[in-house]
């Protein structure tokens, strides 16, 4: 068992980590001695975000690899070979994520897996006294967003969200300007996504293929027979695995939208759209308009899954509205105007490329597991954005608007979107804390 093991079990009788983010700041003096300390991480899923994991952290200083976890062989190979390439140390793959959380000498993994396994694999790792980073949205419903954060503080783990553009130079450049008063006092943001994604077709019963670990990849979500449309990325837009185009891409753009407006959570939210574009098997909303209203300030998200053509001229982007004028983050780069609609001022991105800023986010959560430094999405801060998507797909599963609580954090009079806010759990797989 190495240091950073013996220091956890220090860290138990504690009370640093208690109070959540704000306490991590307190946190060097009983880190320092582990700032150089090499820290053993276990990758758990290799398609998608995962390989983005894989080649970012062996750049993370002190950093390495030590297992790559997936339910598909050829993901699992397809990891193995791209770490390899990476680093010289050994690295071992295993399908079961619990055989990762098993050794000892693991330190903290990240998480890239669908969804509904989000929540789950972080209790179990925090259980297990591992800290985490876990992909965005982190969580399957509302139950799961208090859930990953009460393990979190429980086991007093380091629990980092992937939604990295709170990482990002030039975005943390914006919302600092923002925050300075470069639009004056700030009222409202809109987000948006747009992409051009296909039809999935009308799945049919298929045997499961030999590849495939299924029973494993569908865990905690109740079992439903194999179907040739499910992997390995439309899940995304089926209620039983996934969130939609919300918890997907929304939560990026209501993160930098409640970041810059300074709220917390609405106390009201509408959502409106469907399914225009194609009759197949897709569940959620592929355009949508949703609504959050926090009492004094507003957020509007809209989401165009199957038309590409967004607003400033990019897919992705947040425009933030206050009495002096308009910040624009849109594309890699923010543009603020003044009332008159004149470019005052431009910030760029230093780096072409979606996830080139990756690694930062990754070192970011590394420093706080070994020096206590502060966590730029420590996970109760993410899953106030997180949430805002949750009540957004409530809003627009039963039709209706949601009253919330944020003192409460509960649903006000509303038994429909109330009885969504948990989920059924396969048995022996329900996540407890």
């Amino acid at each position: 068992m190495n240091n950073l093991t013996t220091r956890r079990e220090f860290l138990k009788n504690s009370a640093l980590f208690a109070a959540g983010a704000t306490a991590l700041a307190g946190a060097p003096s009983l880190f320092a001695a582990g700032a150089n300390e090499k820290l053993r991480m276990g990758v758990i899923g290799c398609n998608g975000r995962g390989m983005n994991h894989i080649s970012s952290l062996p750049s993370v200083p002190n950093v390495e690899i030590a297992y790559v976890c997936d339910v598909d062989k050829r993901a699992l190979e397809k990891g193995l070979a791209a770490v390899a390439k990476k680093q010289t140390s050994k690295v071992q793959g295993v399908a079961d994520l619990r055989r990762v959380l098993e050794d000892a000498d693991v330190d903290a993994i990240t998480i890239a897996t669908p969804e509904h396994w989000q929540t789950p694999a972080t209790v179990l790792a925090c259980a297990a006294g591992k800290h985490v980073y876990v992909e965005k949205p982190a969580s399957h419903n509302g139950y799961e967003s208090e859930l990953i954060v009460r393990a979190a503080r429980k086991h007093k783990r380091v629990v980092q969200m992937g939604n990295q553009r709170r990482s990002w130079p030039w975005v943390i450049e914006s919302i600092e300007a923002l925050h300075s008063g470069a639009v004056g006092e700030v009222f409202f943001a809109r987000g948006w996504y747009s992409n051009r994604r296909p039809s999935i077709g009308i799945g049919k019963p298929v045997p499961v293929p030999e590849w495939l670990d299924y029973s494993l990849w569908q865990g905690p979500a109740p079992e439903k027979a194999f179907r040739d449309n499910i992997l390995h990325y439309n899940w995304h837009w089926f209620w039983h695995w996934g969130t939609g185009e919300m918890g997907n891409n929304a939560v990026h753009a209501l993160d930098l939208a409640r970041w810059g407006l300074k709220v917390e959570l609405p106390v009201r939210t509408t959502c409106g759209g469907n399914r225009y574009f194609f009759q197949d098997d897709w569940e959620t909303p592929d355009t949508a308009s949703a609504t959050f209203d926090f009492g004094g300030k507003g957020i509007v998200w809209e989401g165009h899954s199957c038309a590409p053509h967004g607003f400033e001229s990019t897919g992705f982007g947040v425009n933030f509205y206050g009495d002096k004028g308009c910040l624009s983050m849109a594309g890699s780069e923010c543009n603020i105007y003044d009332v008159s609609r004149k470019l005052v001022r431009t910030i760029s991105a230093k780096q072409a490329g979606l996830f080139q800023y990756d690694v930062i986010h990754f070192a970011n959560f590394a420093e706080a597991v070994r020096e206590g430094k502060p966590l730029r999405s420590e996970i109760e801060e993410g899953q106030k954005s997180t949430l805002m998507c949750h009540l957004a797909n409530l809003a627009w599963r039963t039709g209706q608007t949601v009253d919330f609580d944020p003192k409460a954090g509960k649903i006000v009079g509303n038994k429909a979107a109330s009885a969504l806010w948990k989920r059924e759990y396969r048995k022996g797989w329900e996540p407890k804390v």
